[in-house]
C-alpha cells in the first residue's frame, strides 16, 4: 500500500522522534540540548563507549556518526523491531491517533475477501479444537501426550482434530451459513472434477493452524494419526490467503524474539518448531516442507543476519541443504548469510530435544557450518582432480554459482576465498600424487624435515628467525583466512615492510592475486607459486578447509594461525577479528617507525643539524602517540577477548549479530 506524504508527515509531526528513540537509548546529558531538539546517545545499532548517535527533532532525523545508520520514525521501528514499512506506519499511526487512509475500492474488495476467508479458517480452527477436546479426540490427545507437548503448548498453538469422516467440517460450516464455494476457496474442501459432492480435505488428522504475520489463521497442517497413513503431513493448498513460497510457520511469534536475539533457527516441520518453542527456543520457524524460495530467504534475513537451517543428517537432509545453497547464493548480500546444522543421522529436532535436552540442541546449532563450507564440501566430495581438465571443470562449477551472486562486493569476497582454497587444494593434491608416484618407484619421501625431492610431509612452514615473524605470520594468515580484510585494506597491506623475505614474497603474491582476481585461474596460481609459499598458504587456510580425501575420509592441515591466534577457535565476531588485524598492522608499522628513528639517531650522532633535530623530534612525538594508541588498542582487545572466551562460540556469534549495523534487506 502506498502512503501519501502528507499522511506520513502528519504522523511525524504528532510523535516526537526523541520520545520514540528514547525508549531504547539513554541520552547523554552533557552533549544533548533538549531545548533545541538536539539529542546524543550511544548508538542502539552497534556497541560504542562514547555517544555518536544524534537525533534532531527539528528535522525528524537520526544519524549515527560511528556506523552510518540514519533514518526517520518509520526506519527506526523497522531497524529496531523488524517491522515492515506498512507495519511501522500502522503502529505509529495508531500511537499518533491518525486514522489510516482508506484503500482504493479494488484493494478494499480484495481485503474484504481475504478477511472473509480468514473468518472461515478461524471457524474451522475452532471446530478442530472442539473435536480435539471431545470424545473423538482421545487418539489425538494420546499422540500429543506421547510427543511430550504440554497443555499450555496445545492451547498456544491451538491443536485440533479433523474427524475421520467425509464431511464433518463441511456440515459444521454450512450450518453457520458459510457458502460451499468459500470453503473450497479457503482450501478446506476438495471439489472433484467429475461432479461428485465436495468433501473435507483433512480427515483423521492432528490439525495445526498456520497463521500469518498478524496471527490470523490462513491455512492448516495436518499430521496423520494412522501408523501407515499417507501422506504423513498434509498442508492446505495455495489459496488467496496462503502462499507456501512466502509463508513461514510460527513467524508471528518468532519475529520479535529472533530480532531481539539476532538469532533464528529454521526447521522443516511445524511439530519440530513447536517442540523447540516448548524447550525455550522462541526464535524458531518452519518452512512447511517446501523448497526454499527467495521470498522466504529475504523474510528470514529480517529475523537475523545469519539464520541457522537445521536439516536431518541423512541423505535427504543433505540433499535439501544443497538445494537451499543454490537458492541462497543469488540473493546473498553484505552482512547476511545462512548457516547449516546437520543433526545426527535419523534424528529430527524434536528427537534431539527429547534425548539431549536444550543444551544438546544448542551444542548442535553451535557447530553449524557456514554456507560456503557446505558448498565446498558438496563439490569437493565428488570431484576428481587428477587431470588439468577436471581441475578446470571444478573451478568452473564454483565460478558459475558465484557468478549468480548479484551483490558485487559479496561476489568478489567469495571469488577471492575460492582462489585461495582451490590453489591450496590443487597444490596439496599434486604433491600427494607426486609422493605416491615416488613411493611406487621405491623412493622415500619422508627423510629429513623437508623429505626427499623437496616434498614435505605436512603443510607446516618453519618460523623464520626475524624480529617480527609472529606478527607478520598472523597478518598474512588472517589475509587468507579472512579475504575481506585483504580486500578492504589492500593498499595498506601492500605498503607494509616485512622483516622476513618469505612473508614479503607471500604478501606480494596474495596482493597480486587480489588485484588480478578474475584474470588468473587457481591452477595457474599454483604453477606460479613456489613450494614454501604454497605451504604457507595451506598453513593459513588450515582446518578451515577440511578437505575430503579419497573415499570421503576427512583430512585437516596443520594451522599455525590457530596456534598464534587461539581465539579464532571460538569463532569471534568479524568486527573483533578486524580490530585485532588492524592492531597487528599498527604494531608492525610501529616497529618500522622505531627502526627509522634508530637510524636517524645513529646518523645524528655523527652530524646533527637543526633540520635533522626537527625530524627526530617529529618522529619521536609521532612514535610516542602511536605507542599510546597501540597500548589502548591492546588493552581494549584483551578485555573484549576475555569476554568472548567466557561466552563461547554460539554466544559470540549472537554477540556479533547484535553488533551488526547493516539494515535488513528489503
Amino acid at each position: 500500500m502506498r502512503f501519501d506524504n502528507r499522511f506520513l508527515d502528519d504522523i511525524r509531526a504528532r510523535i516526537t522522534l526523541s520520545d520514540l528513540v528514547g525508549r531504547r537509548v539513554t541520552w547523554d546529558r552533557r552533549k544533548s540540548q533538549p531545548g533545541r531538539g538536539d539529542y546524543w546517545a550511544c548508538c542502539p545499532f552497534h556497541q560504542e563507549k562514547s555517544p555518536s548517535f544524534h537525533v534532531d527533532d527539528r528535522r525528524n532525523r537520526y544519524k549515527c556518526f560511528g556506523c552510518g545508520a540514519s533514518g526517520d520514525h518509520f526506519r527506526f521501528l523497522i531497524e529496531t523491531e523488524g517491522l515492515s514499512f506498512p507495519e511501522a506506519v500502522e503502529r505509529l499511526a495508531e500511537q499518533a491517533g491518525v486514522p489510516m487512509p482508506a484503500p482504493d475500492p479494488q484493494a478494499a474488495r480484495r481485503a474484504e475477501k481475504r478477511a472473509s476467508l480468514s473468518d472461515v479458517c478461524e471457524m474451522a480452527a475452532a471446530f478442530f479444537q472442539t473435536q480435539y477436546a471431545g470424545q473423538t479426540g482421545a487418539d489425538a490427545r494420546a499422540y500429543v501426550q506421547k510427543r511430550g507437548f504440554a497443555p499450555g503448548i496445545v492451547r498456544e498453538f491451538r491443536f485440533g482434530l479433523a474427524p475421520d469422516g467425509r464431511d464433518g467440517l463441511k456440515r459444521h460450516l454450512a450450518g453457520k451459513g458459510v457458502p460451499e464455494a468459500m470453503m473450497v476457496e479457503a482450501g478446506l474442501l476438495i471439489q472433484p472434477e467429475d461432479g461428485r459432492p465436495s468433501y473435507d480435505r483433512f480427515r483423521g488428522r492432528l490439525m495445526i493452524p498456520i497463521q500469518d504475520d498478524r496471527g490470523r489463521v490462513v491455512a492448516f497442517g495436518g499430521r496423520t494419526l494412522l501408523p501407515d497413513g499417507q501422506p504423513k503431513y498434509l498442508n492446505s493448498p495455495e489459496t488467496p490467503l496462503f502462499h507456501k513460497g512466502t509463508m513461514l510457520f510460527n513467524a508471528h511469534r518468532a519475529r520479535e524474539p529472533a530480532f531481539k536475539a539476532q538469532r533464528a533457527v529454521v526447521v522443516e516441520g511445524y511439530l519440530d518448531a513447536i517442540a523447540l518453542w516448548q524447550a525455550g527456543i522462541h526464535h524458531v520457524v518452519a518452512t512447511l516442507g517446501t523448497a526454499f524460495t527467495e521470498e522466504q530467504i529475504l523474510r528470514l534475513w529480517k529475523f537475523a543476519p545469519e539464520p541457522v537451517i537445521c536439516f536431518d543428517g541423512d541423505a535427504a537432509g543433505v540433499s535439501a541443504a544443497h538445494r537451499a545453497v543454490d537458492r541462497i547464493f543469488p540473493v546473498l548480500t553484505s552482512g547476511y548469510s545462512f548457516q547449516f546444522c546437520f543433526l545426527p543421522d535419523g534424528m529430527d529436532p524434536d528427537d534431539l530435544i527429547r534425548t539431549s535436552g536444550l543444551h544438546g540442541f544448542e551444542a548442535q546449532v553451535g557447530g553449524a557450518r557456514a554456507l560456503f563450507d557446505v558448498l565446498w564440501e558438496r563439490e569437493i566430495s565428488v570431484a576428481r582432480l587428477d587431470t588439468p581438465e577436471r581441475k578446470a571443470a571444478l573451478e568452473k562449477r564454483f565460478d558459475d554459482l558465484i557468478e549468480t551472486i548479484r551483490d558485487l562486493r559479496v561476489r568478489r569476497r567469495y571469488q577471492l576465498d575460492l582462489k585461495f582454497r582451490l590453489s591450496s587444494l590443487f597444490f596439496q593434491r599434486a604433491r600427494d600424487q607426486g609422493r605416491d608416484r615416488g613411493r611406487d618407484r621405491g623412493h622415500n619421501f619422508d627423510r629429513g624435515p623437508g623429505g626427499a625431492n623437496g616434498f614435505q610431509t605436512g603443510g607446516r612452514v618453519a618460523a623464520p628467525e626475524t624480529p617480527m615473524f609472529g606478527i607478520e605470520r598472523l597478518i598474512v594468515g588472517l589475509c587468507v583466512r579472512f579475504p575481506q580484510l585483504l580486500d578492504r585494506h589492500l593498499e595498506r597491506i601492500a605498503a607494509l615492510q616485512f622483516s622476513d623475505p618469505l612473508h614479503e614474497r607471500f604478501r606480494n603474491h596474495i596482493c597480486r592475486m587480489a588485484v588480478r582476481l578474475e584474470e588468473v585461474s587457481a591452477s595457474d596460481l599454483v604453477q606460479d607459486l613456489e613450494e614454501p609459499l604454497q605451504d604457507l598458504l595451506a598453513e593459513s587456510i588450515g582446518d578451515a578447509q577440511n578437505t575430503a580425501g579419497a573415499g570421503g575420509a576427512r583430512r585437516s592441515t596443520f594451522s599455525a594461525l590457530l596456534q598464534r591466534f587461539p581465539l579464532l577457535k571460538s569463532e569471534p565476531p568479524e568486527d573483533f577479528v578486524e580490530a585485532a588485524f588492524l592492531h597487528f598492522l599498527d604494531v608492525l608499522e610501529l616497529k618500522v617507525l622505531e627502526s627509522e628513528l634508530s637510524r636517524e639517531m645513529d646518523l645524528a650522532e655523527a652530524d646533527i643539524d637543526e633540520q635533522s633535530w626537527g625530524r627526530i623530534r617529529a618522529m619521536t612525538q609521532d612514535l610516542s602517540r602511536r605507542r599510546e594508541e597501540c597500548a589502548r588498542e591492546e588493552a581494549g582487545l584483551a578485555e573484549r577477548a576475555r569476554k568472548l572466551r567466557s561466552i563461547g562460540p554460539v554466544s559470540a556469534r549472537q554477540h556479533s549479530a547484535a553488533d551488526s549495523t547493516g539494515a535488513a534487506p528489503a
